[in-house]
């Protein structure tokens, strides 16, 4: 596939998943739908670092709209396919790997701990009463054993609103990687024969 062509179906797709990274992000600040616990400070530490919003959004947004740009102005095979475009796209886009590959780790260790929730802790064996905490730190496939979901007292569906969201960002940021890694051989090659498609 020539260099032009491949950056513009790369840069586009890329923006897709930069912009569903932040969305999917935003909505884990409002676990239930409500702002409630945002306000109160009831969010798990892996949402509260922003992951998809920073890692999976902006750094991969920077490379999807330069290389998106540069794809789509070198259509008329005009100066815009220069080494230096190339250059920048590669380096944009090795950032992007970095912040997907982020996000990734992150979404990871929020699936693997589980959601912040206010759960009975008597119940559970970690102490007495109720409290807010990880029930699911320690359980290994609480994912795949619904009974235990309800021990999470708040937020309603925490364990559903929590792993589907994680487990989407997961899927986001590993689609991120593998574009933004084929940007990066895209501007290598760019570098060495430029974008247009006239030459």
């Amino acid at each position: 596939m020539c260099v032009g062509k491949c950056s513009r179906i790369v840069g586009p797709c890329l923006l897709v998943l930069g912009t569903l990274s932040m969305a999917a992000n935003i909505l884990l600040l409002f676990p239930s739908g409500t702002w409630k616990y945002l306000v109160e400070g009831h969010i798990s530490k892996h949402t509260k670092v922003l992951p998809g919003v920073w890692g999976g959004g902006i750094m991969v947004l920077l490379a999807a709209t330069h290389v998106t740009a540069v794809g789509w102005r070198c259509t008329g095979c005009s100066d815009c396919g220069t080494r230096h475009n190339a250059f920048i796209s590669a380096v944009l886009s090795k950032l992007a790997v970095l912040g997907a590959a982020a996000c990734f780790v992150f979404s990871g260790l929020g699936l693997t701990d589980g959601p912040l929730c206010f759960y009975n802790a008597s119940k559970h064996g970690h102490g007495h009463g109720t409290l807010w905490g990880y029930p699911f730190r320690d359980a290994k496939n609480y994912l795949f054993d619904r009974r235990v979901w309800s021990i999470c007292l708040e937020p309603k569906g925490a364990v559903v609103w929590n792993g589907i969201l994680f487990f989407l960002l997961l899927l986001i940021s590993a689609a991120e990687m593998v574009l933004a890694s084929l940007q990066v051989l895209n501007g290598c090659l760019g570098c060495l024969c430029g974008y247009c498609e006239g030459k």
